[in-house]
């Protein structure tokens, strides 16, 4: 009995991997075995670097609020903390936001928890 290979499905699986190695250098683009091993690499990371960027911008978020609350003589984390106790519900995101785009509406909350 004939060796029964599915030619179909290996060379769809193929060009799936060559389609989303379009664009990289060298035989990264064209070559099966290479392409495969710099597609992975990618996914991975991709998958790492989804975690990273949601503490990269909390991070830039904290930097944010910190320079816009030191121009009111108070440091993060005791504006932070009023924030808790004055049950103001915002968070960092919107309160970065407010200070690099409103000023005045951040001096506001700033005045009120001070």
């Amino acid at each position: 009995m004939p060796r029964s290979v599915n030619a179909v499905a290996s060379r769809t699986r193929r060009k799936k991997i060559l389609k989303a190695a379009k664009g990289f250098w060298g035989r990264k683009s064209n070559v099966w075995t290479v392409a495969k091993n710099a597609v992975e690499k990618g996914m991975q990371y991709a998958y790492r670097d989804r975690k990273a960027k949601k503490r990269d911008f909390r991070a830039l978020w904290i930097q944010r609020i910190n320079a816009g609350t030191r121009t009111y003589g108070i440091s993060y984390s005791a504006f932070m903390g009023s924030l808790k106790k004055a049950n103001i519900d915002l968070n960092r995101k919107v309160l970065a936001d407010l200070a690099m785009n409103h000023p005045e509406a951040f001096k506001a909350i700033v005045d009120k928890v001070k």
